[in-house]
């Protein structure tokens, strides 16, 4: 039996691929019941955006719960792309001609190069058609929905391309594959690196965040624990490395010394 607490937060609709969740007023997470990321929407009083969109396959389960909360296609203003795996922007090239495509000015420079190898494209094997980026981010930009204001915050670690968006009045942080519930790390890939993730992680924890949004599993209402023990692990996980690259440079400088033990052997021939 589980200890965890019910969740606090509503769900409005729940089908076989994907669930709908409210994080907030105004805020929803669609939560895929596979291998996709979540998807999030935010409806300000001036503009609409969605934060990540799952992969391709799940179009049209997402299209159901936009449904649901009175949202089509049309009436997304922005898509937020927070990094390059295709688990999180899989589904994106359905929105283009619709809505402005933005990501972070790394990730859309892999994307727009199609950079399937940044882009885990034979994990999820994914259509193999191009996405175009609009508005390319950075540090200190803001995204102004009206009654929201995302701060762009440059979290790299997971990725070099990742970025966190937080609303300072409302205290949502939606940071994807930097940290999620329980503190779970979403690994480091290829441009990823331990260090630039445990900076990235103590930006987070000077944030007076309230609801963790994240990229995969269920929402969060304690972000602040969350990043407490995400720091913990990143920090074991660099001591675990250094031990492994003390292994490996140890292995590699035994085989000198075996040769030298031949070398010397031969001496008796």
């Amino acid at each position: 039996m589980s200890d965890r607490r019910p969740s606090p937060f509503k769900t409005l609709l729940d089908g076989d691929v994907a669930t709908l969740i409210q994080a907030a007023p105004d805020v929803y997470q669609v939560r895929f019941k596979n291998r996709a990321a979540n998807a999030y929407v935010v409806i300000g009083s001036k503009r609409t955006v969605m934060i990540d969109v799952g992969l391709s396959s799940n179009y049209p389960h997402l299209l159901t719960c936009l449904k649901h909360i009175g949202i089509t296609p049309e009436r997304i203003d922005m898509v937020v792309l927070s990094h390059e795996h295709l688990d999180h922007i899989g589904a994106a090239y359905h929105f283009e001609g619709r809505t402005y495509i933005a990501a972070h000015r790394l990730a859309a420079n892999k994307i727009m190069l199609r950079d399937d190898f940044s882009m885990l494209r034979k994990m999820f094997n994914e259509p193999n058609v191009p996405i175009n980026i609009d508005v390319w981010l950075e540090e200190g930009n803001v995204i102004d929905l009206g009654n929201f204001r995302l701060d762009v915050l440059y979290t790299p670690g997971h990725t070099s391309a990742c970025m966190t968006l937080f609303d300072a009045e409302k205290g949502l942080l939606f940071a994807a594959d930097t940290l999620m519930p329980g503190g779970v790390m979403g690994g480091v890939f290829g441009s990823g690196s331990i260090a630039d993730y445990i900076q990235s992680l103590e930006k987070l924890k000077k944030l007076n965040s309230k609801i963790l949004l994240s990229g995969h599993g269920r929402l969060s209402d304690t972000p602040q624990e969350d990043v407490r023990i995400a720091i913990q692990r990143s920090h074991a996980l660099l001591s675990d490395t250094a031990q492994l690259f003390d292994a490996l440079d140890a292995r590699s400088n035994f085989e000198p010394i075996m040769q030298s033990v031949r070398d010397l052997n031969k001496l008796d021939d």
